[in-house]
């Protein structure tokens, strides 16, 4: 009987002891960062002389088909020489804004709805596209077939004076097109150079204007203000989200079929009532303390299980809420990132449970991947460059059904790339 004992005691220790190291193998295999390789296969050359502007929106569809939205207007005289009467080049002519590739990366189709910031693309086929157009922003439903207008969210009826903040580099605004001729390029709203300052009267006439404008417009305005960063889709729950920049970013939420405002918030599950109009408390020196609002452009995803990811780039944060708003956590990434900020685009792994946040890096120009149950940065994948699975302008990410990682790059990269997982 005690020999009896003692292989039943041993053999339960040797479960256990199992059990603990299946844990463990399991706990390291969920926070090894997933490798991927660059494609060089993908896409094909763009039909028709077309040369991609930056890329402002990026999505797969159902079928795992890419859209990508450029900005056209990125485009500089001497890329645009084969739109002159007589031409003067063989290459290029202005692309359409929204280009549709297939997983083989050919061209099946595009149209060319104004320029704009963040898009989607829901199960019936049809593309949202957070517009910017004459200035006044919103979030726009085509149809992609005909590429004729749907619907749109609600917004206000003018632009913030002085800006609205946001993503606005790189001829955002609608542009009349003159054949052969373009914009001062891609970078040419991100850098200092040759900007006069204000008068002080000029000033503190602008300043009048921008503190009139939040007076007419206070936080708690229920439709898009600022310019919109991002649009994602809650299909389930017949939600859209979208986040959009005035006083440096709020998630707003419509019925996605109605397109009537439901819900919205700020940083740490302010409610719009909560949001302040103050901009100290939008200050932030990087490595410094969070501000207590979001600083500025603010992107989102809506994961599997439920929750809301907000990505305050200019503060190098995420913030984690329930999709009522609810805040649930903060995870801070690469602090020590100024000018443009780290944390851009979320996307997710396309494991079921989601085990990794992807997020890209306009500014280190990387991809990180971050546990997504407590942050923690566990790899990251590129660097600033002009090869082949080298960024430039980090700027857009999206995930396919077999996790094929693809991104879009604004600034001098003007292009999509396409990474597969390392088996």
């Amino acid at each position: 009987m005690l020999g009896d004992r003692v292989v039943r005691a041993f053999v339960g220790l040797l479960g256990l002891g199992l059990l603990v190291l299946g844990v463990a193998f399991l706990l390291t295999a969920q926070s090894a960062a997933p490798k991927y390789k660059f494609d060089p296969s993908w896409p094909k050359p763009l039909p028709n002389k077309w040369k991609m502007g930056g890329v402002t929106g990026l999505a797969v569809d159902k079928d795992d088909n890419v859209w990508v939205l450029d900005r056209p207007n990125d485009l500089t005289d001497i890329e645009l020489e084969a739109e002159l009467t007589p031409p003067i080049a063989d290459c290029c002519v202005r692309p359409p804004a929204m280009i549709h590739l297939d997983k083989e990366g050919t061209v099946i189709g595009s149209f060319d709805p104004p320029q704009g910031h963040g898009m989607t693309v829901d199960s019936k086929g049809f593309v949202y596209i957070g517009n910017s157009d004459k200035g006044m922003n919103t979030v726009r439903k085509y149809d992609p077939k005909t590429g004729s207008l749907v619907a749109e969210v609600p917004r206000a009826p003018e632009s913030q004076p002085g800006g609205g903040g946001g993503d606005a580099g790189g001829g955002m605004t609608t542009a009349t097109h003159v054949p052969g001729h373009g914009s001062a390029g891609p970078v040419a709203g991100f850098l200092p150079t040759g900007r006069t300052p204000l008068d002080p009267t000029a000033k503190a006439a602008r300043d009048a204007a921008i503190a009139a404008f939040k007076t007419k417009y206070p936080p708690t305005t229920r439709m898009i203000v600022g310019q919109i960063e991002e649009v994602r889709l809650d299909e389930p729950a017949h939600e859209l989200y979208a986040a959009d920049s005035y006083l440096g970013g709020r998630v707003m939420v419509f019925d996605m079929d109605t397109f009537k405002f439901k819900r919205g918030w700020g940083a740490y599950g302010h409610t719009l009532s909560e949001i302040t109009t103050d901009d100290k408390d939008r200050a932030y020196t990087p490595g410094g303390p969070m501000p207590k609002e979001f600083r500025g452009h603010l992107t989102l995803n809506v994961s599997n299980d439920g929750f809301v990811y907000a990505a305050d780039r200019m503060a190098n944060r995420i913030h984690v809420f329930t999709k009522e708003g609810k805040f649930v956590k903060e995870f801070k990434m690469a602090e020590w990132t100024g000018v443009g900020g780290s944390t851009g685009g979320v996307m997710f792994s396309p494991d079921k449970e989601q085990h990794f946040l992807f997020i890209s890096d306009l500014t280190n120009n990387h991809i990180w991947f971050l546990n997504r149950a407590d942050g923690e940065i566990v790899g990251q994948m590129g660097g600033m460059g002009e090869n082949g699975g080298q960024f430039f302008g980090l700027h857009m990410i999206a995930v396919d059904s077999e996790g094929d990682i693809y991104t879009g790059e604004v600034f001098q990269g003007e292009r999509v790339q396409r990474f597969l997982p390392v088996k």
